[in-house]
C-alpha cells in the first residue's frame, strides 16, 4: 500500500532563525535577505538561502520606513516580485520539498503575522 504525503500546509513550519534547531525542523530555509545579525552559519544549519524568494532590498527599505501603513501596498509588491520566473522555480523547488516531508522557513522578525514570511508561506501552500 502506497505511503500518504501529507498536504504540503501540514508540513509548513515558521520559525525564528535564533532559535535552536529542532529534529522535527525538516528542511530549514532562511527567508531573510540578509544574514541575521550575531548568528553564527555553523549554529543557524541553514540547507538553502533562496534570495529570490526574499523581498527586494528595495521593497524591504521601502517597506520599513513605515510598515504599519504600507503593509496593504507591501504585500501587493511582494506578491509581484514572486511572480518573477526565479521566484516560481524556487517555490516549485519548495513545494516539492514540502510534498516530502516539513519545512521550516527561518526568520529575524519577531513576529509572523504581517510580515514578509506569512506572503511567502500562502505562496507556498497555494496550489501551484
Amino acid at each position: 500500500m502506497p505511503t500518504r504525503r501529507a498536504h504540503s500546509a501540514a508540513n509548513l513550519r515558521m520559525r525564528r532563525v535564533y532559535d535552536p534547531p529542532s529534529p522535527d525542523d525538516g528542511l530549514r530555509v532562511l527567508v531573510d535577505r540578509l544574514w541575521p545579525r550575531g548568528l553564527a552559519k555553523e549554529r543557524a544549519e541553514i540547507a538553502q538561502w533562496p534570495k529570490e524568494l526574499t523581498p527586494s532590498n528595495e521593497l524591504r527599505r521601502w517597506y520599513h520606513e513605515a510598515p504599519d501603513e504600507r503593509h496593504d501596498e507591501f504585500v501587493t509588491r511582494y506578491d509581484a516580485e514572486l511572480d518573477d520566473p526565479a521566484a516560481q522555480q524556487a517555490l516549485a523547488g519548495l513545494r516539492r520539498a514540502l510534498r516530502e516531508g516539513p519545512v521550516t522557513l527561518l526568520t529575524a522578525v519577531k513576529e509572523f503575522p504581517g510580515s514578509h514570511v506569512d506572503v511567502l508561506a500562502r505562496h507556498l501552500t497555494a496550489e501551484g
